[in-house]
């Protein structure tokens, strides 16, 4: 069984929560699905902090947030990105690799553990999805390679048919809905080693009903002018997608307990014996 004392999280959009409402006006996400995972898995408290900011690349979630993660002091990181730069133009692969290369060997050399994940086949996901096949998996292989270098471990989505199913994903068809959310936080938690969790999340959703040509179409056509357009208009303009945002909680705060889970009777360990997820 593994513990960790520390989780810092960052990122983008995605480790920010988006599209998984919290209910009280803000974002849930799988990086706080995760969190709780880990609370509820061990006796011991565990703090849990998110520095992620929606429409950030990779460059600048390392300028921006890696050092205040590793002020922090955490046993447990995640770091995800790159997805932004890949769906913009002229995206520099040698430069992701290296900044990639930075954060992982920076913080291995901390002695955190850092789990990341891979993104599923695009294809079934959004009309452009056979377009952006190849640069997602050509970050998807930067991500193995520079993770299999500094012992990271990674939750290999693009292994997984099942992450491509486009029932877990928002109608933007570029964030995770709160299932999708929810199945990848229970991965990341089987891949640490969490207490309570197993391969399970990888199981497929039942087969539904095949759409007409013609509802194919119209939902296509409903996507371009509610979320594409906009997307697209704001990059024109130059205007930062993730501009007046700020990190929902960037100071370690403890995660509470699941209700099914404080009235358990588990007797609590002292943080001295908090042990670290084997590597691989």
């Amino acid at each position: 069984m593994v513990s960790f004392e520390r989780y810092v999280a960052i990122g983008d959009s995605a480790t920010e929560g988006l599209e998984d409402p919290d209910g009280n006006g803000g974002y849930r996400g799988w990086a706080d699905r995760l969190a709780q995972h880990i609370a509820d898995g061990q006796d011991e408290p565990v703090d849990y902090a998110n520095l992620a900011v929606r429409g950030l690349r990779l460059d600048e979630i390392r300028n921006t947030q890696f050092d205040d993660a590793l002020a922090l002091k955490p046993d447990l990181m995640t770091v995800f990105g790159g997805v932004n730069d890949v769906l913009a133009f002229g995206c520099d692969y040698d430069q992701l690799a290296a900044t990639l290369a930075e954060m992982y060997s920076e913080a291995r050399g901390n002695d955190i553990t850092v789990v990341t994940f891979t993104m599923p086949d695009p294809t079934a996901i959004n009309p452009f999805g056979r377009r952006l096949r190849d640069r997602m998996f050509r970050l998807n292989d930067l991500v193995r390679a520079e993770a299999a270098r500094y012992g990271v471990i990674v939750l290999d989505l693009q292994a997984y048919p099942m992450a491509g199913d486009p029932r877990l994903w928002y109608a933007d068809k570029l964030h995770g809905n709160p299932l999708g959310h929810e199945r990848v936080a229970r991965g990341l938690g089987w891949r640490l080693g969490i207490d309570g969790l197993d391969e399970s999340w990888a199981e497929p959703l039942p087969p539904e009903s095949t759409r007409s040509v013609r509802e194919q179409i119209t939902e296509e056509l409903d996507w371009a002018v509610t979320h594409l357009a906009p997307w697209l208009g704001k990059g024109i303009r130059g205007i930062p997608h993730g501009d007046g945002i700020v990190a929902k909680r960037p100071v370690p705060t403890v995660v509470a307990k699941s209700v099914s889970q404080s009235t358990g009777s588990g007797t609590s360990m002292p943080r001295s014996a908090a042990r670290r997820a084997p590597q691989s």
